[in-house]
């Protein structure tokens, strides 16, 4: 459901880095046993645990501290001008530098360890608000994914919801502004208050109005979600837009930007959406997404999403869709993300149409749900 971009490069291991200093112990070692008399190297040597400190544990850097010191005595072993005081001063270095860069891999072992920590936390806490989706609701094929940008403990608030209600298959995204456990709450309070009103509620415009008050009674006055909610009835795509990205409809090799008529301003300064809709065919595909995706950039340049659309979704299950798009956007990006993403991929099965009859009560909806499952 998730993934996690990072830098390209490859982490080095523990044992790479015990293995590079070792290695400029012993370079640093000969060097200084046939250089000129005049020039001494060994000095250098002190250099060889804090490369060490960098990747390793503090044992291993131990290790290759007492490995340097050992050869720091070696040159004076062999000239005669080194003099007992000199040697004295270089071994207390390297004892002293050593110990120091024990205490600072002992510090970064304890930094990492709390970064894992928050980040299983964080892990936890975006489970929880957001549950798995899929594959099959209604006569609609969804797959969901959440792109993290950072493999530390960063929370975002972006937000998906797909439920199946008497009234249609009724998909929500959305944006919290700003990262951490407040954008979590909020987002939390926002699918909260939507998990509840989507069954009950036959207008989308009322879900907005009590989800735009759901943000209201949970925010400072500078915060807002960006919202974008979708229903699928008997093939008709309803789509209500309060200051999120347009979803991307998806047909025959063509990318339809399912732009509203008027706009509308975020959840938390009231806003009054205006619905569009569009009659869907079989194969259809839509493409919900915060905006995380299109700010994506390279050298200055966003990624083409409209553009690379239908060749990365338009083939596959919805699954293999989003898998591609994410693989793309690593490439784009070089990995390096600057926001969260999260997407939502559907694709309309078809169906018969329902008739234009009011539909019948939640409760008795969900009442036959339960004895036919």
């Amino acid at each position: 459901m998730s993934g996690t971009m990072g830098p390209a490069a490859i982490t080095p291991t523990p044992r790479a880095g015990v293995v590079a200093a070792c290695v400029f112990a012993i370079f640093i070692a000969g060097l200084d046993l046939v250089q000129n008399p005049a020039q001494e190297l060994a000095g250098l040597l002190v250099a060889a645990p804090f490369i060490a400190c960098v990747f390793a544990p503090y044992r291993h850097v131990l290790a290759v501290g007492a490995f340097a010191t050992v050869l720091a005595t070696v040159p004076g072993m062999f000239d005669e001008d080194t003099t007992s005081a000199r040697q004295l001063i270089l071994l207390i270095a390297m004892v002293g530098c050593t110990l120091l860069a024990a205490l600072i891999s002992t510090l970064r072992e304890r930094a990492d360890a709390q970064v894992a920590s928050l980040s299983r936390l964080a892990d936890v806490a975006q489970q929880a608000v957001l549950r798995p989706v899929g594959p099959q609701i209604g006569n609609l094929s969804v797959a969901v994914r959440y792109v993290s940008a950072s493999a530390n403990a960063d929370i975002g608030g972006d937000l998906y919801e797909a439920v199946d209600t008497p009234y249609g298959v009724r998909i929500l995204i959305g944006d919290v502004r700003g990262k951490g456990l407040d954008a979590v709450r909020l987002a939390s309070a926002v699918l909260g208050s939507y998990r509840h009103v989507a069954y009950e509620r036959a207008d989308l415009r009322a879900i907005v109005s009590d989800l735009d008050r759901a943000v209201a009674r949970s925010v400072e006055t500078e915060d807002f979600v960006t919202m974008c909610l979708i229903e699928e009835r008997g093939g008709t795509l309803t789509v209500l837009n309060c200051g999120h990205p347009a979803p991307l409809l998806l047909r025959g090799g063509k990318v339809i930007a399912l732009e509203p008529a008027t706009t509308a301003p975020p959840l938390g300064f009231m806003p009054t959406a205006t619905a569009r809709t569009e009659r869907l065919e079989p194969g259809d595909r839509v493409l919900l997404y915060t905006d995380g995706l299109t700010e994506a950039r390279r050298a200055g340049q966003f990624f083409p999403l409209k553009g690379r659309a239908w060749r990365i979704l338009g083939h596959g299950t919805v699954a293999d869709g989003l898998l591609s798009l994410e693989n793309a956007l690593g490439t784009w990006v070089d990995g390096n993300l600057d926001d969260d993403i999260a997407l939502v991929l559907l694709e309309y099965t078809g169906g018969a149409v329902e008739p234009a009859s009011e539909p019948r009560p939640a409760w008795e909806w969900m009442a036959t749900k339960r004895v036919g499952s």
